[in-house]
């Protein structure tokens, strides 16, 4: 049987299969390099693009906050015009009842009924006056009890004048409500 030497032919191969397998784990390495280099770029750019919207979200955010700011400053400039509105409404509507009521004052008084004093806070009128007799001041507050614009009067004080003891004369002290929004018939 002849000889042969196969060893350096199987040496080759087996530098051979080593070159392939080298190449190949280069190669692979490089691919998965790129691959890893392309994922980087991909979530880079990615993450600048979030970046930046949440820029332009923290820009807007900014101006819509200058907005609510302007707009609650709007709102308390426009409540407090409405109450300077309101009160400017509430004087011109009580203007005239300072009118009645002197007015309405002067109707029910009787005759023989003088008054020296007139006092109102808020509502409530205090008078004070002279009359008569006691006959008078009744009729006096039935009169300002009927009014429309003058209600539950009240008797304080009634004693007799020191000066003028002999003619019967009374002076008075009562308590009445002023009535607002009346709706009263003009000339009536």
């Amino acid at each position: 049987m002849a000889m042969i030497n196969l060893l350096p032919w199987r040496e080759e191969r087996r530098k051979e299969l080593q070159k392939q397998f080298l190449s190949v784990t280069v190669l692979s390495v490089f691919m998965v390099a790129l691959i890893l280099v392309a994922v980087h770029l991909q979530v880079a750019r990615a993450i600048g693009v979030q970046n930046s919207r949440n820029e332009y979200l923290k820009r807007e955010i900014v101006k819509v906050e200058a907005q609510i700011k302007e707009i609650n400053n709007l709102a308390r400039e426009r409540k407090r015009l409405q109450d300077r509105i309101d009160i400017i409404q509430q004087l011109q509507r009580n203007r005239p009842e300072i009118v009645h009521l002197f007015d309405e004052i002067a109707r029910v008084l009787p005759d023989g009924v003088y008054l020296t004093k007139l006092t109102q806070k808020g509502h409530d009128l205090d008078i004070e006056g002279v009359a008569q007799s006691n006959a008078r001041v009744s009729a006096f507050m039935r009169n300002l009890d009927s009014s429309p614009w003058l209600t539950k009067p009240t008797l304080k004080i009634i004693e007799s004048e020191k000066k003028a003891a002999a003619d019967g004369a009374r002076s008075f002290k009562l308590n009445v409500k002023q009535v607002t929004n009346v709706n009263v018939k003009k000339g009536g």
